[in-house]
């Protein structure tokens, strides 16, 4: 990628001069066009490359109307170029550079000064299947921190607004100071988190591509902390109980972000059973498990880490909201110090980004939080085809447990 870049440099230079004669014509309204924004911005001029770079975008954006491009600076460009994400589309993948550049364009115009301190999910232009499977494409999170506007992306990356609302005839754009990370499938993610409790359940339970696949999912994923509080049940669960155990913990057909989970609320899990939600001062619980980390975003939905392993047989397990710890909603089970499907699971080499509300516990199993980490950044990544029917043929009958 980075040799594209510096190919069609030239053609952005040009661009510039060409944009600075024509200027007197083709403002309208006192307001540039996108083509003469960016190339009156000596900070994009990378970003200005790789759009000339990808046939038919420049264009496409250029009669766009109501957009809103999150633009990464030359620095953003410059530290993306040392991360694996960079090294992995070196191979000039026109469609990979294409997807990622998608997902820097969001549909609606938006002012900074439309993020409050809520978190506010906006779709992108990235609906490609390959690379996402959300209706109405995949989205960034918005929200305003400490004054500053702040996008999370996939492996809670974050990017923050350098200079905002710089307009154009088509919408806005702000310039931000890293490139966003395509959300990864949840297999992927979950390793990357240091997940490998829910990692290893997915690989013995045959349902990383069934899960991978599905469309528009909200998933629950236990941390490994969670898994240790039931180890001593995990030896002997066939590989049907437990695809029941995770299948309760999967929501699927409706991406549920943290904004719009509410106090009573209750959602379907796949194969059957509700989950309830209960939100007390601030802190939003699944049945008796505490959300500790939220809104981790993936390919095909969003994911929510919890500090409990849900029972689909204790559907009624009830919060302790005052308590550091939930009590494991199966009974008759004892801790251990190691999970014992995790045989076999990758330790990331760089832990992701901490979310916008950073959490204890939410993937290590010494409790440690996830930290920022540029090489971290992943790049974009084809989702499966294999659906939900693999994952309902993956459990046979519900647990009793």
């Amino acid at each position: 990628m980075y040799s594209q870049l510096l190919t069609v440099a030239a053609l952005a230079a040009l661009a510039t001069a060409q944009n600075d004669t024509m200027s007197s014509n083709s403002t309208q309204g006192g307001s540039m066009s996108l083509t003469q924004l960016l190339g009156a911005t000596e900070s994009l001029s990378t970003l200005t490359a790789a759009v000339m770079g990808v046939p038919g975008l420049a264009e496409m954006l250029g009669s766009a109307e109501n957009i809103t491009i999150l633009a990464p600076s030359n620095e953003a460009f410059e530290a993306f170029m040392e991360t694996d994400a960079a090294a992995a589309l070196a191979n000039n993948d026109t469609e990979a550079i294409q997807a990622l550049l998608s997902y820097h364009i969001i549909n609606g115009t938006y002012p900074a000064s439309a993020v409050t301190e809520t978190p506010v999910f906006l779709p992108t232009m990235l609906n490609d299947s390959m690379y996402a499977n959300v209706t109405g494409g995949q989205v960034v999170e918005a929200v305003m921190q400490e004054d500053s506007v702040v996008f999370y992306s996939g492996l809670l990356s974050n990017a923050t607004v350098t200079t905002a609302d710089q307009n154009f005839t088509g919408g806005v754009v702000h310039i931000i100071d890293s490139v966003l990370t395509i959300p990864q499938n949840v297999s992927s993610t979950a390793v990357a988190a240091g997940l490998s409790g829910v990692a290893g359940a997915l690989t013995r339970a045959n349902l990383v591509d069934a899960v991978d696949s599905l469309n528009d999912v909200t998933i629950f994923a236990p941390n490994n902390s969670a898994f240790q509080a039931i180890g001593s049940a995990l030896p002997n669960m066939t590989t049907s109980m437990l695809a029941s155990i995770l299948q309760y913990h999967v929501v699927n057909g409706t991406v549920a972000y943290s904004s719009s989970l509410e106090d009573g609320q209750t959602v379907p899990a796949m194969m059957g059973g509700d989950l309830r939600i209960t939100i007390v001062d601030g802190d939003v619980f699944v049945n008796s498990a505490r959300v500790v980390m939220p809104d981790v975003l993936v390919a095909n939905g969003v994911v929510h880490v919890i500090d409990n392993v849900l029972n689909p047989n204790n559907t009624m397990a009830m919060p302790e909201p005052t308590a550091s710890m939930q009590m494991p909603a199966f009974s008759g089970v004892t801790s251990t110090d190691s999970i014992d499907i995790t045989s076999g699971i990758p330790t990331p080499t760089s832990p992701i980004g901490a979310g916008p509300t950073p959490a204890e516990d939410a993937g290590s199993e010494d409790g440690g939080a996830m930290t920022t980490s540029a090489e971290g950044a992943a790049s974009p990544m084809k989702t499966g085809a294999v659906g939900a029917a693999a994952l309902f043929a993956g459990a046979g009958m519900w647990v009793n447990i």
